[in-house]
């Protein structure tokens, strides 16, 4: 009688089975550590942004005030709901409101009291002022906290690139399947009109376009877009135009499935493949305009929380080198770890690296 091999259990991603393929290509990514735990670690620090409110706030977590409780985070309430005598919203730095609702019931705070908007009126000297107990990274030119300024910054530039890379991506990609795919004169209309749009002078017409139209997050993004589409066109082309021909291929249509099921379901997987490990690389590119545009006054609206913004102040101010070093620093570690994550991306998608 002889022994059964022992079967393997198929491997799943989060309860559903995945190929093998796929295991290894996870495999792989896993066993590459400097991209592994950058990822981790931009994970990390992404998800915690997103509690930016609870973290750094100048408005209380949750108060007691005559056995109710209240919590200013997520609803504004007037002055007058902690015994004051205003109908307008509370202003919870006032120390007469501290002493209202002192005395009434008690409140707490975030670990960082101050927004990305907070005016600090108590500083013991004039702005930017270094570090201390209490601005644990100092505050800038306009007497605001730079910790908290860094957090939300970090947040928005992260939010940013990561929608502008799926939204110039989504562009890009149907556009290289439909050049690919049908060819002919589409393919050579659309290769020409690349040519002629790839040649302008891209920077120079995003500078002049944001002066022009009024800041805002929806306006630069669809400047943005507009000229960053083109990024995944010409790999996801040449994968189009290498298998649109192949006996699989033909054998679907000849089974009469429809273009665009044959488009998505047995040629855009293998042309993905490429783009997904160009992906992090073109995220940090966008991050990085963002940041250019910022520093140079003309991409988010003035007030917004911002790593360029940041980086011109430390430009503006050489004495308070507390700014340069927390711009340079949240600024290079993103770009560091993005970077590193999509090599890791890339070697675990390489053919030649089966285990």
């Amino acid at each position: 009688m002889t022994a059964e091999a022992p079967s393997q259990e198929q491997p799943r991603w989060f309860g559903r089975p995945i190929s093998p393929l796929t295991a290894r290509r996870l495999a792989n990514f896993r066993r590459n550590s400097r991209g592994y735990y950058s990822l981790i670690i931009l994970v990390v620090l992404f998800g915690t942004s997103l509690f930016a409110e609870v973290i750094a706030n100048d408005r209380p977590l949750v108060i007691s005030y005559q056995g109710s409780l209240y919590f200013p985070v997520f609803k504004s309430y007037p002055e007058t709901t902690f015994g004051g005598t205003f109908v307008t919203e509370a202003n919870y730095r006032s120390p007469y409101v501290r002493k209202l609702i002192a005395a009434g019931g008690w409140a707490v705070w975030p670990p960082i009291p101050f927004s990305y908007r907070t005016t600090i009126t108590d500083l013991p000297g004039p702005a930017p002022s270094p570090p201390d107990g209490i601005n644990w990274l100092g505050t800038d030119d306009q007497a605001r906290d730079v910790l908290a300024r860094a957090i939300y910054g970090f947040r928005v530039s992260v939010l940013f690139g990561v929608v502008l890379t799926i939204a110039t991506t989504t562009i890009g990609v149907l556009a290289g399947a439909i050049q690919g795919y049908f060819g002919g004169w589409i393919d050579l209309l659309f290769q020409r009109f690349l040519e002629i749009f790839s040649s302008l002078p891209t920077l120079y017409i995003l500078i002049i376009l944001s002066s022009i139209f009024e800041p805002s997050v929806i306006t630069l993004f669809l400047i943005l877009l507009a000229f960053n589409w083109t990024w995944p066109v010409g790999v996801v082309r040449a994968e189009f135009l290498r298998v649109r021909n192949l006996e699989y291929v033909r054998s679907a249509k000849a089974l009469g499935m429809t273009d665009w099921r044959v488009m998505t379901k047995h040629i855009l997987p293998n042309a993905m493949v490429t783009t997904l490990t160009f992906l992090p690389f073109t995220l940090s590119g966008n991050v990085t305009i963002l940041t250019a545009l910022d520093f140079l006054g003309l991409g988010l609206p003035p007030g917004s929380p911002s790593l360029g913004e940041l980086l011109s102040q430390g430009k503006d101010n050489l004495q308070a080198i507390w700014l340069g070093i927390t711009a340079f620093v949240v600024t290079a570690g993103l770009l560091v770890l993005t970077i590193f994550v999509g090599e890791g991306i890339r070697d675990a998608l390489d053919p030649r690296k089966a285990k």
